[in-house]
């Protein structure tokens, strides 16, 4: 018999037990099933590899047949389970602020033939380490990111994108979903720091700023080292004629003469990149044209300042050579705690490719092979309370370590290794899903009748219109030593 460890022996309340109240509420169909689904994500011994294997766990009192027809008929309620997520306590920054990374992961479904709403999605590493694509479900996610040495994020929202849809529309849409809630939950009042949203370089943060400008959000994004900036024009104009200049002289990134003196600048040294050079400019824009997301804009395109931060560092943990990484904010006249706290700050955006890792590879994210886009989205949903469920229970968890690994504080424990105790924690919580009926499976088809209704098989969505006459393909030119830097946004 094993032995219940002492901080698993009293009575568990709080946040973890008013989630799991809210979130059974959110089932509203085949609730009893979809609850203890979501239960054998967290009491399951080892990583989830399959549907069948984790109907085996104690706690999963149905059978496999009954989980996978929860997740084929039930039904969740993702903008009430949204808000309750939102309601939990969620991480801040060193200086109170809250910062949110956005990023999208794929789920991908290379021979679902039957799966609809496929899109061909970007990979890495695959074949020679190059950039493949592979038909798959894109999914954006948005979390909390909390500062310290842990890779703890707290996921808020998630949503598949779907064929033809704008991604940056999408994100702009789901951020302001998650800071509208943030707001009506409490976490922000009037006087807080303003909230920062973090993302890669994939994104347009001059877009995302000038769509979000109603809210209290800072943008701060990565940006490619090809891009051409403007500085601010010059408001002295009295021996010339015409129309005023809108854009000052350029900055070119990978130009340092174009660059000037830098209006901030830090020298520190950290732990994991040595030596690290920071440089800030304040009061750059892109220069902005009518075309893709600003095509539709009417009248004169905004100029959106920001201050272009770049950080050298020394050395990688990887031992990979280190290139430099420019940053854009979306915030101006930044004082030199400000850009210490900014890129720092990116940084921490790295651990949204740990909770990646973690619903993937740990709680079966991407294991189960569904149809339905509508059932994966289900089962997105129960990962991400699951995984909810994990963090509210880092204060009343123990450190079920290994003979060979170092202990750890309570707030540094992994979200898998948080994860092995859980079980122990599992009947000190209040029972919510009521126990299963006894019923007789069906007959199923009759021995030697072949399925006479295949499923539709659907193509992959692609970017390119189908209409649209291929191009002449040209005598492929030699590439320059010095590529042509983007001269607009």
């Amino acid at each position: 018999m094993i032995s219940v460890p002492q901080p698993y022996r009293r009575v568990v309340g709080g946040q973890l037990s008013r989630f799991r109240r809210d979130f059974y509420a959110c089932l509203t169909s085949r609730a009893d099933g979809l609850f203890e689904a979501c239960d054998a994500l967290l009491c399951v011994d080892g990583p989830v590899r399959s549907l069948p294997e984790l109907s085996l766990a104690g706690v999963h009192r149905r059978g496999h047949g009954g989980l996978y027809g929860a997740l084929a008929a039930g039904r969740i309620d993702s903008d009430r389970l949204r808000q309750a997520m939102l309601g939990c306590t969620l991480p801040r920054a060193g200086d109170g602020r809250i910062v949110l990374a956005v990023d999208v992961t794929c789920w991908l479904r290379p021979e679902a033939h039957t799966s609809p709403g496929r899109m061909m999605c970007h990979t890495y590493g695959r074949g020679k380490d190059q950039h493949i694509g592979v038909p798959g479900w894109p999914w954006s996610v948005v979390v909390a990111l909390e500062t310290g040495r842990s890779s703890w994020t707290a996921p808020l929202d998630a949503v598949r994108l779907a064929p033809g849809e704008d991604a940056a529309a999408v994100t702009a849409y789901q951020l302001r979903r998650v800071v509208t809630g943030l707001i009506e939950a409490g976490h922000w009042d009037a006087g807080d720091p303003e909230i920062l949203i973090v993302a890669d370089a994939g994104y347009d943060g001059p877009r995302l700023s000038f769509v979000l400008a109603d809210l209290p959000v800072r943008v701060l994004v990565r940006m490619r080292s090809d891009r051409v900036l403007r500085r601010a024009a010059l408001s002295d104009r009295r021996h010339t004629v015409g129309r005023p200049c809108r854009h000052g002289s350029e900055f070119v990134f990978g130009q340092t003469a174009t660059w000037g003196e830098p209006d901030v600048q830090i020298s520190t040294d950290t732990r994991h990149y040595g030596p690290a050079r920071i440089r800030a400019w304040d009061r750059l824009h892109p220069r902005l044209t009518h075309r893709t997301a600003w095509a539709a804009h009417t009248g004169d395109l905004p100029v959106l300042e920001g201050t272009v931060i770049r950080l050298d560092v020394e050395r990688l943990p990887s031992g990979a050579i280190p290139k430099p990484v420019w940053l854009w904010h979306s915030a101006t006249d930044l004082d030199p705690g400000q850009v210490d706290l900014a890129w720092q700050a990116f940084l921490r955006r790295f651990d949204i490719e740990h909770t990646f890792r973690m619903l993937k590879q740990t709680l079966g994210w991407t294991c189960p092979k569904l149809r339905d886009p509508a059932a994966a989205e289900r089962w997105t949903w129960l990962v991400l309370a699951a995984y909810t469920q994990l963090r509210l229970a880092r204060n009343v968890a123990a450190d079920l370590r290994r003979p060979w690994e170092k202990p750890l504080p309570p707030q540094r424990v992994t979200p898998a290794r948080l994860r092995r105790g859980f079980r122990y924690l599992h009947p000190r919580l209040p029972p919510l899903a009521a126990a299963p009926k006894l019923c007789r499976p069906g007959p199923g088809r009759p021995a030697g009748h072949p399925n006479q209704r295949p499923a539709a098989r659907h193509d992959v969505h692609t970017a390119s219109r189908p209409d649209r006459p291929k191009p002449h393909r040209h005598k492929p030119k030699k590439p320059s030593a010095t590529p042509r830097p983007r001269r607009t946004g």
